[in-house]
């Protein structure tokens, strides 16, 4: 049964918040993808993606001169894996920092919201592909992989759909 494009995008919604860290992959001036654990900032995935980091930082001098990104997350909680491509753009908004802000944040900015340089990068999420275990036991899911590699058979990797955001 394939589920319908708000079940999908509800799903995909469900698994960020599950996840909350990510790799945010760039592209530098020479081409070179680079990628960095990022904290998602906003749960409530309305198909923008918020990060806390620096104006003088690499991601923000990367996303000036290609936008385009990819956010990857890992729930190994659920055994679920979620790609989410889009474009990133630095965005000063004092506002948003506020409704965003979180104490545990202050481990990298010291000093919270008065943190010299302190940015946000919005992600608007363009597309997800996402890859749902089909046994949310890691036990089960490893022996369907050791099982493959015995029998030849390729395991039951679970639930794979491509969702336009």
């Amino acid at each position: 049964m394939t589920n319908t494009e708000q079940e999908q995008r509800d799903k995909v919604k469900q698994m960020i918040a599950d996840a909350r860290i990510c790799m945010l992959t760039t592209m530098t001036a020479d081409g070179k993808h680079v990628s960095r654990p990022m904290a998602l900032q906003d749960v409530e995935f309305d198909g923008d993606l918020w990060f806390f980091t620096y104006s003088t930082s690499d991601l923000v001098e990367q996303i000036g001169l290609h936008p385009q990104v990819n956010v990857a997350f890992s729930d190994q909680k659920q055994n679920n894996w979620i790609s989410v491509s889009g474009s990133a753009v630095r965005t000063d908004d004092p506002d948003k920092a506020r409704e965003l802000w979180n104490p545990a944040l202050k481990a990298w900015f010291p000093d919270g919201l008065e943190t010299p340089e302190l940015t946000l990068v919005k992600v608007h999420a363009e597309s997800a592909e996402y890859w749902a275990a089909a046994h949310s036991s890691k036990v089960v899911t490893l022996l369907g992989y050791a099982k493959a590699a015995v029998t030849g058979k390729t395991p039951d990797a679970g639930e794979n759909e491509t969702v336009r955001l």
